[in-house]
Parts: structure tokens; sequence; C-alpha cells
């Protein structure tokens, strides 16, 4: 699905998602990455849902978001709560989706100039 942007210029946008993939920027991503206004992280999470380790989640508290968007591929799927502990005590929101639903969200909310981030897991 090809997504129309509107107010977002200058910063990381999705223009596009599709079975196992995510253009940002009209870029073709196939890997696990984040997403935040001003930077990619591709090489985010190597493994997939479940590897995902409190350390994941610190990486993330460490980008400094004020909400991180988590994408569990196709279908929505819940992390163990004590995985995200980093975020909870950095303050930062945790909302769980699935990637479609995160790619939407993101372009959301980054046209509000808010400070989020979109991590996308393909696996």
């Amino acid at each position: 699905m090809k997504l129309h942007l509107s107010n977002i210029s200058g910063i990381n946008a999705f223009t596009g998602y599709g079975e196992g993939y995510v253009m940002v920027n009209r870029n073709r991503y196939q890997q696990n990455l984040v997403v935040l206004p001003d930077r990619l992280v591709t090489d985010w999470q190597q493994a997939g849902f479940d590897d995902l380790s409190e350390g994941d989640f610190a990486q993330l508290a460490e980008l400094a978001p004020e909400i991180v968007l988590l994408g569990t591929g196709n279908r929505l799927r819940f992390p163990r709560p004590e995985l995200a502990r980093a975020l909870a005590e950095a303050r930062i929101g945790l909302e769980v989706m699935d990637i479609k639903a995160a790619c939407r969200t993101y372009n959301i909310l980054a046209a509000e100039e808010r400070k989020v981030a979109a991590a996308l897991l393909f696996s």
C-alpha cells in the first residue's frame, strides 16, 4: 500500500508498505528497524519477536523518544512486560500494534512534531 503524506517534509516518513517490507522516504526496507523523525536505526534487534530482550528495549530508551510504536509483524503480539522496564523507567510510552498500524500511527504523530519511534519487527 502506498501512503499519501501531507504536512511532512524534512523528516523520515513511511511512504508505503506491503507483505514483508516498508518504505521510508521511498526507500524499501525488509529487515527489523527503528524509524525516528531524524534518523533510522537499521541494526536494531536482528533476530525477531521471540528473541526480544531487555537490551533491545534499553536501546530504544537510549533514543529518548516520547513514545515507541512496536510493530510486531503481520499480527499483534505483546512482549512480556518485564522486557520493557527500561522504557517505563525512562517514562517513555509503549504502544504495541502490527506493522501496518505502526506505520500509519507514526506518520500521524511525526506530522504533529512528536518525538516518536517506530520499532518494527518483521519476524
